[in-house]
């Protein structure tokens, strides 16, 4: 695959500071960066999550119903994973489709390509901090949407990167999202666009903390993390 960033100046983005619980500069807003790049953030409380039941959800989810649970009027269709997802295994490396709405914009198909996590961040921070407990999970894909998105030889998408970091804390989780969108055709994506995927992403990810625990534990494989009611 192709490097996650090779098409944004890694050093200047300075991802590693999602990282660090300290407050960031921006935390859930928009910002245009450098060549009319779109930077959207995004801080979702997640309570009564963690890591392992996000890392678990990433593995398993593979229906529309799966996707309605997630999101519940954006959410539209699951388009399918390609062969290299492996359920309740992997998938790092694999590729979704799907179609989905932000809000008020109508549903658009979008494609993501999962990368190693460790390729937003410079050598060695993201295992840095797993190790100090700063993070417990995160997620990096390339982005692309519309019906005729632009993949590279290696079946990237060309449009923009998203990154998620996941801190576990006494209540639950804190979830840091970032996406990079690049210009389309030589056209910078609107800030409506941008300000439209801040709100899904709050949304989506407030409404899957509501359900995420009891499908979690209700796996098999999950059952000695199941906490007793009485």
């Amino acid at each position: 695959m192709a490097p996650l960033l090779d098409r944004f100046d890694k050093t200047s983005l300075q991802l590693d500071a999602m990282l660090v619980p300290a407050p960031l500069r921006i935390e859930t807003g928009i910002e245009r960066l450098t060549g009319d790049v779109l930077r959207v953030e995004v801080r979702t409380e997640l309570a009564n999550c963690n890591g392992k039941m996000l890392d678990w959800w990433f593995k398993e989810f593979d229906t529309t119903q799966h996707l309605l649970l997630w999101h519940p009027t954006d959410h539209v269709e699951h388009g399918g994973w390609n062969s290299q997802w492996q359920k309740a295994k992997n998938y790092v490396g694999a590729t979704i489709r799907a179609v989905e709405s932000l809000g008020d914009i109508p549903p658009v198909a979008a494609v993501i390509r999962f990368h190693d996590p460790v390729e937003a961040f410079s050598s060695d921070a993201y295992a840095a901090a797993l190790q100090s407990g700063n993070v417990s999970l995160a997620i990096a894909a390339r982005i692309g949407f519309g019906h005729d998105v632009v993949l590279d030889p290696d079946g990237d998408p060309q449009q923009g990167v998203m990154v998620h970091v996941l801190r576990d804390t006494p209540f639950g989780a804190v979830l840091r999202s970032c996406f990079l969108l690049a210009p389309v055709d030589g056209r910078p994506v609107a800030d409506e666009i941008g300000l439209g995927l801040l709100q899904h992403c709050y949304s989506e990810f407030g409404y899957l903390s509501r359900c995420l625990p009891s499908l979690y534990w209700a796996d098999p494989a999950n059952r000695e993390d199941v906490p007793p009611m009485w």
